[in-house]
Parts: structure tokens; C-alpha cells; sequence
């Protein structure tokens, strides 16, 4: 192992103009309890955005090597661990119980090695690609999680989802696929709608050319205070900001709100009317667990899922690919290849 590697670092918050990628990184030194994996491939999500610019509140120790997601090979194995070796293919869930999320409190993926806990780590099956279990944990953990390990959505659901076009959206129309539900695709630009479709989605709707909530009231009708029928079963939003109120109207009665996140904006226009009239149930989810990535992996082993990834690029390149994740010009995931 070269005692220097390549990496992509930021030095301090800002604009993406503050990430570097440097080849005189130190490669991590082996501690009890660790392990290093040389990465095979590490993912972009928008969590990385965030990152770079700075959260309040959050007090990311800098320099760092972002990144929250990757997969790899174990090349050495700290005192202490067991059941791991030199060779192991792996996943690594990237939250450190003890410092936080890789790629934000502790260096992360974008580079050539990285240290991670043993107890982060899951096997990689021998048929599932680098890149495509680099693309899992965040986006695809959060929606897994979302929408299964919660049992929120089941066969024959019109499911609308927001910002199916991102990491989160794409995770999200795949699984509601697999679990049976008809899927209402909402993104914007004819291009990514056509790959939504063809990803699986029932019906795609450009939200910045149509009223989503009108669409799905004109599609399905008005939800009605006295019976089921009418509106969606179950929204994915994942927005907030001016898309709360909209989805709460065309929800049928006794259906479910699913809220991971709030790309928009957290703190939105509410109208508690349509919650008790239509006893609509608004379902939060947090994060991801090891039992989520287990189970994607295993879909993915099997067949039955494929991650959608955007495109591959080298580390030289993830600034670049980073820019289209935050000017959203990606459908799916964004990997890296150190």
C-alpha cells in the first residue's frame, strides 16, 4: 500500500470551488477495532451538497474527504476485529456509532482509502458491482426504509412521488415498482421523464408544466371526507417547502404522507384541515439500518432490483458531477471510481 493517496477534500465551506482533489493525502493508519478498505467506487448524494456548503448547527471538523457511501475491499484489519480479512469484498454503512457520518464528521468515500469501524461493514455478495452497492445506502436505505421496512405502501397503490428523479425519487419508484404499487413519476424536462417511464413508472408528470396535485385529482378524482375514493394512497415528499399543501390535497381519505427529508424547505405552509378531514396519516422516516442494506444487497444479488446510475466518473471528475447533483441534471446516482 503507497503511504499517499488521491482524494477529494474540502478545506472549508463554500462553494464547490473549495473541493480539491490532492495526491499526498496520507493513507489512514490502522486502529483497534478498524479496518482500511480500498475503495472501488463511492456515490454522491445531496447530503453532500449540504456538506460542502456548511449546515447551522453542525460543526463539520475540516479538512475532510467528503462522501457518505462506498464499497470496497478490506486491505488490513485492525487489532481486536473479527470476522473480517484482507480480501473482503464490503459495504460500508456510512454511520460511525461513535463519530457520526463519514463524509461529514470523519473522512468518507471520495478517495482511494478510507477507515471505517468493523461494525459498519456488510458483505458483498460476489455478484454485485462495486458501483452498483456504492449507489445503495443512502438514497436507496432511506427509501428501503420508506417504504417497506415501514410497510407503508403495498400492491395496487397509486403512489405519487416527488423529486423522482434524484437518488431518493429513483430508489423510491424502483421499490414501489417491486412492491406492486402504480407509480406517478414527478420530475421535470422531457429527458427525465422518459427514463422515469422507462425505469417503471406508471404515469410521469412535469411538475414545473402541471399542477401535480390537480393532475392526480383530474387522474384518480377528488378525494372524498366520507369514503375512500378519490386521490392517492400514498405521497413521497421528500420537499416540503410549497409542495406540502398540494400533496396533502390529493391524498384520498385515510391515505399516507411520507416525509424523509425537506429539500425545499422544512418549514411549510400547513393546512391541518386536510390532516383530520381526510384522517390522513403523515409518516416520518429517519435514515437507514443495517437490515436495509442487507436486503437491498440482496434484491440486487438477485436480480430483482438495478440501481439507476446516472453515470461513472473518475475522482478527477466529482466536482463536476457533484455541480449536477446540486443544478439537478441527474436522474439517479452520480459514482465515482478513485
Amino acid at each position: 500500500m503507497s503511504k499517499t493517496m488521491k482524494a477529494l477534500v474540502l478545506n472549508a465551506h463554500g462553494g464547490l470551488d473549495q473541493l480539491h482533489v490532492v495526491s499526498d493525502k496520507p493513507v489512514p493508519a490502522i486502529a483497534p477495532g478498524q479496518v482500511v478498505v480500498r475503495v472501488g467506487a463511492s456515490s454522491f448524494n445531496y447530503h453532500d451538497v449540504f456538506t460542502v456548503q456548511g449546515m447551522p448547527g453542525i460543526k463539520v471538523p475540516l479538512p475532510v474527504v467528503i462522501g457518505l457511501d462506498l464499497a470496497g475491499t478490506v486491505t488490513e484489519v485492525g487489532e481486536g476485529v473479527t470476522g473480517w480479512k484482507a480480501g473482503d469484498r464490503v459495504l460500508v454503512n456510512p454511520l460511525n456509532r461513535q463519530k457520526g457520518l463519514m463524509g461529514e464528521m470523519l473522512d468518507g468515500g471520495m478517495a482511494e482509502y478510507t477507515l471505517a469501524s468493523a461494525e459498519q461493514l456488510i458483505p458483498l455478495p460476489d455478484n454485485v458491482s462495486f458501483e452498483d452497492a456504492a449507489a445503495l445506502p443512502v438514497a436507496y436505505g432511506t427509501a428501503h426504509r420508506m417504504l417497506i421496512t415501514h410497510k407503508t405502501v403495498k400492491a395496487g397503490d397509486k403512489v405519487l412521488i416527488l423529486g423522482a428523479s434524484g437518488g431518493v425519487g429513483t430508489a423510491s419508484v424502483v421499490l414501489a415498482k417491486l412492491l406492486g404499487a402504480e407509480v406517478i413519476a414527478c420530475a421535470s424536462g422531457a429527458e427525465k421523464l422518459a427514463r422515469l417511464k422507462a425505469l417503471g413508472a406508471d404515469h410521469v408528470v412535469d411538475y414545473r408544466e402541471t399542477d401535480f396535485s390537480k393532475w392526480a385529482i383530474g387522474q384518480y378524482g377528488k378525494p372524498q371526507r366520507r369514503n375512500n375514493e378519490g386521490g392517492v394512497d400514498v405521497v413521497v415528499n421528500f420537499t416540503g417547502g410549497d409542495t406540502w399543501v398540494p400533496s396533502l390535497k390529493c391524498i384520498k381519505r385515510g391515505g399516507t404522507l411520507l416525509v424523509c427529508g425537506a429539500t425545499a424547505g422544512h418549514d411549510p405552509k400547513e393546512d391541518l384541515r386536510y390532516v383530520w378531514s381526510f384522517e390522513i396519516n403523515v409518516k416520518g422516516s429517519n435514515s437507514f439500518y443495517d437490515e436495509d442494506l442487507r436486503a437491498l444487497l440482496g434484491l440486487v444479488s438477485e436480480g430483482r432490483i438495478k440501481p439507476l446510475i446516472d453515470r461513472v466518473v473518475p475522482l478527477e471528475g466529482a466536482a463536476e458531477g457533484l455541480a449536477a447533483i446540486r443544478d439537478r441534471k441527474v436522474i439517479g446516482k452520480i459514482v465515482v471510481t478513485p
